[in-house]
């Protein structure tokens, strides 16, 4: 299928010094003319204007351009990723058209091997980010990085209500689902239940800003992530009719972004919420375009897919008095990454076992030393038995 009909080329008057090398836009195959060949580029970025299903935080069609404005006026990185703008995809008749049109590109970029950046739109807009997985049929995991767990909207605010939808959703295509960010004083005690529960993590945005390190493993087992710009404080990002004072800082922002590049395993990411219109002179599509920009950095320094037979991968084992079983942790002697090692009770559940080597830190290794199960090893099993 041509991606080209359900796309608008970038604008003219987005422009940018051609002659200067060294500018992000000249290193990226732009739509204006010609469409950008899915088999020459390893990652697209594309906008998405369908904002419909946030009628309080109404971004418009300019928020992929404005943010377009910043992201091309920076420099180069020091990668070779090849990078196409497909412009801005054309909303449907209605929401849930423009759900399935996402998907369909999204599908086919996925197919195509290709990274897609999302520029959106409505936070619900991710729900046609998740539908695109279907086809894969693997089960996979979220990640969600926002200041409210979108679980108890109106069907007039389906912004509040996506993460609901896609839990929900069958066939069910979530393995696991990582929040980030949620600050406690927005969000119902009973929808924490309903994630632990599930055996899902959520973490507060001061856990998160006390050892955002410690966030590195929850990030490098995504397949999908998704970004609201209301986790970042109103002082960074004031883009958005519902920020609030307390969130990330920018920098901390663009280190999640540089984990989720480098995580070989995540294969799409997208950015909502983003009001133009909020906006005090584009200093939240600045932060958006680093944003992208050290997603993309990280891209280009990602290592070849986990294979725990090779050399550069270490062993070590931990025997618990407490458990029949030894804990089996690996490290990459390069990357110092580690991941352990989660039983695999049942044979019959072959769809699971890509889900058995967990992505884990120093600390979960030194934890199970003292003789304790470290938590992330916990949720695993109890979803994996």
């Amino acid at each position: 299928m041509n991606l080209r009909i359900f796309f608008d080329p970038v604008k003219s008057d987005i422009t940018f010094d051609p002659g200067d090398a060294s500018l992000f836009a000249n290193n990226i195959s732009i739509y204006r003319e010609g469409f950008p060949s899915l088999t020459e580029v390893d990652v697209v970025i594309f906008g998405v204007a369908e904002d419909s299903g946030n009628p309080e935080n109404r971004s418009g069609a300019k928020a992929a351009d404005e943010v377009r404005k910043k992201l091309y006026s920076l420099r180069k990185g020091s990668n070779t990723v090849r990078i196409g703008d497909l412009g801005n995809l054309r909303c449907g008749v209605n929401l849930e058209e423009s759900y399935l049109r996402l998907k369909e590109v999204c599908e086919i970029l996925l197919q195509q091997k290709v990274f897609p950046i999302i520029i959106g739109g409505s936070h619900d807009m991710d729900y046609g980010q998740f539908l695109a997985y279907e086809t894969t049929e693997k089960l996979i995991s979220l990640l969600n990085i926002d200041a409210t767990v979108d679980m108890n909207g109106s069907p007039e605010n389906q912004s509040k209500h996506h993460i609901h939808k896609i839990l929900v959703h069958e066939p069910n295509s979530i393995f696991h689902y990582s929040h980030l960010g949620y600050q406690s004083y927005l969000t119902d005690p009973e929808t924490m239940g309903v994630l632990e529960k599930l055996y899902f993590e959520a973490y507060r945005i001061g856990q998160v800003r006390d050892d955002l390190e410690e966030m590195e493993p929850v990030i490098r087992h995504a397949d999908m992530m998704t970004f609201d710009i209301s986790a970042i404080r109103m002082q960074d990002a004031p883009g958005h009719k519902q920020t609030q004072p307390f969130g990330l800082t920018g920098e901390e922002a663009c280190r999640i972004c540089w984990y989720a590049g480098l995580s070989s395993k995540l294969t799409s990411a997208g950015f909502y919420e983003y009001n133009a219109d909020e906006d005090h002179r584009g200093q939240t599509a600045f932060l958006l375009a680093t944003m992208i920009w050290y997603l993309v950095e990280g891209f280009g320094h990602r290592q070849e897919d986990l294979n725990l037979k090779d050399p550069r991968y270490t062993k070590y084992t931990v025997n618990l008095a407490s458990e029949p079983h030894q804990l089996i942790f690996y490290k990459h002697s390069l990357t110092e990454k580690w991941w352990m090692e989660v039983p695999f009770p049942d044979e019959s559940k072959s769809k699971y076992a890509r889900h058995s080597i967990v992505p884990c830190s120093y600390n979960d290794y030194l934890l199970a030393g003292t003789g304790e199960l470290p938590s992330r090893w916990i949720l695993t099993h109890a979803k994996l038995i």
